[in-house]
């Protein structure tokens, strides 16, 4: 700053470097993320203890309820950091805040390229996963209408074919399966018609018993894991446009707060030397 500084005389005492302008911006920026925290933790608690008697979602390796706990949690304690540390200007505050932002841009960053370098890798785990929900299909009624949804809306049916159906006991097409389903595909698979006034809801009634082609006409038997890599390419600058959009928040805290860190330090400069040269006769 050297001699450009201002004196502690007349209204140079009210000088500050910080601006309200960032200050606020940061605070309000990081409200809005806490809040959104605390309803996260909300739901995620929600779903842990009225939704895990009956097993929601039972057959995935991490229970969405518990993962949706812990981000939230992070970030309710990231957020406040920076919610405080921007109000108290507390540089503090304000560097674990910043850090934090860097350190988790960078984990998506990685995953990201991990994910596309291991793409082999991550579509067997995603398959294993869809096999697991179906052979938890009639355990919980969420389940079963989250496995609905992805079926009707790709089009597909089973993770890589419509036989992955037998893995659930009530479409098990074993001879010895007493299940009135045997052999069968939910509803979801079915190829709908626009034409028909009247839906034939047993339209997926023994179809694991037919050849490919016959069951095609009336299914959906492609994979649910295919149509989902074909939707990923063919929407794939809208996909990277929603992880921009993701990470733009995260820059944005970046910067806001590294600004306000210099701000204050610059503040905390000056107040040094104001302190330093008060009793200067000639200041």
């Amino acid at each position: 700053m050297g001699g450009n500084r201002r004196g502690a005389t007349g209204s140079d005492k009210d000088f500050t470097f910080v601006s309200s302008v960032v200050k606020y911006l940061l605070f309000f920026f990081n409200l809005i993320f806490w809040v959104i925290s605390l309803v996260m933790v909300a739901v995620g608690v929600y779903a842990r203890t009225v939704k895990y008697a009956e097993a929601t979602l039972a057959s995935l390796s991490v229970d969405p309820a518990v993962m949706l706990m812990v981000v939230g949690v992070l970030m309710f304690l990231i957020t406040f950091c920076g919610c405080v540390g921007s109000l108290r200007e507390n540089i503090c505050l304000l560097q674990t805040f910043c850090i934090s932002l860097v350190v988790i841009f960078i984990i998506q960053l990685a995953a990201g390229v991990l994910g596309f370098i291991f793409s082999n890798k991550a579509r067997e785990k995603v398959t294993e996963v869809i096999n697991d929900a179906i052979v938890h299909y009639r355990d919980d009624v969420d389940l079963q209408n989250l496995i609905d949804f992805g079926q009707e809306e790709f089009r597909c049916c089973g993770a890589t074919t419509y036989l992955d159906w037998s893995n659930n006991i009530y479409f098990d097409c074993n001879q010895s399966n007493p299940s009135r389903e045997r052999c069968s595909v939910p509803f979801s698979c079915c190829i709908l018609s626009r034409n028909e006034s009247v839906v034939n809801t047993m339209c997926g009634q023994g179809m694991q018993e037919r050849e490919f082609g016959e069951a095609g006409k009336e299914i959906h038997t492609n994979g649910c894991i295919d149509m989902l890599v074909d939707f990923i390419h063919s929407n794939m600058f809208i996909l990277g446009g929603i992880a921009l959009g993701l990470a733009i928040p995260e820059l944005v805290g970046m910067f806001l707060s590294q600004i306000l860190i210099n701000q204050i330090k610059d503040q905390i400069e000056l107040q040094q030397y104001n302190l330093k040269h008060s009793a200067d006769p000639w200041n």
